[in-house]
């Protein structure tokens, strides 16, 4: 691993596995139903705080992307080997979340498969899939930049949060009580509606 490692145009860069990520996604979003896709690009409720967290965390995400571009993929260390079991791991995560997804009813809020285990595994799977990459690139600066990535996906997993009860009132705060926001996470730490921790 390095810091950043040396920027060079290939075809054996970061962005293959980037181009899988977001090639598979953008079939599932063709092939879904128009209403799945119109619920998961929903912001009603976001304010403008979120909007402008939102547009904060554009610059890195398209710079970590650039990034990713120019670095090559460095299958002869460990790291490599590392960031592909991530990011294999966050593939999985990812889309098997957009399946559970497509396959709830539009008026309910989604709790079955993965989101039994979490609330938020698309973003969780997305980040996972960045952080393998960043391993399998061998570059510490990209590791760095998917955790403030990861920041910056928090915010909106925070707007959505509030959209969901709005949408589905007690049904989702029930399950918020239930299901840890994030693998692992235990339930307890997690503020509720009024602020206060879960029980």
């Amino acid at each position: 691993m390095e810091f950043l490692g040396q920027l060079q145009a290939g075809w054996h860069n970061g962005w293959l596995l980037l181009v899988t990520f977001y090639g598979l996604f953008a079939v599932l979003m063709f092939v879904f139903p128009r209403e799945v896709v119109k619920r998961l690009y929903d912001r009603t409720g976001w304010t403008r705080r979120d909007y402008l967290r939102r547009l904060v965390a554009v610059p890195i995400a398209l710079s970590t992307i650039g990034l990713f571009i120019l670095l090559p993929l460095k299958p002869g260390i460990p790291s490599f080997w590392i960031g592909m079991v991530i990011y294999g791991a966050g593939m999985i995560v990812f889309n098997t979340a957009l399946f559970n997804y497509r396959d709830t009813p539009l008026d309910r809020p989604v709790t079955r498969g993965i989101y039994r285990f979490s609330r938020n595994p698309q973003q969780i799977g997305m980040i996972l899939a960045f952080l393998g990459t960043s391993f399998a690139v061998g570059s510490w600066l990209m590791v760095g930049a998917i955790v403030l990535m990861g920041f910056g996906a928090h915010a909106r997993v925070l707007a959505e949060e509030r959209a969901c009860l709005m949408q589905y009132g007690d049904a989702h705060q029930e399950y918020m009580n239930r299901i840890p926001r994030y693998f692992g996470v235990p339930v307890g730490c997690i503020p509720n509606r009024s602020g206060r921790g879960s029980s």
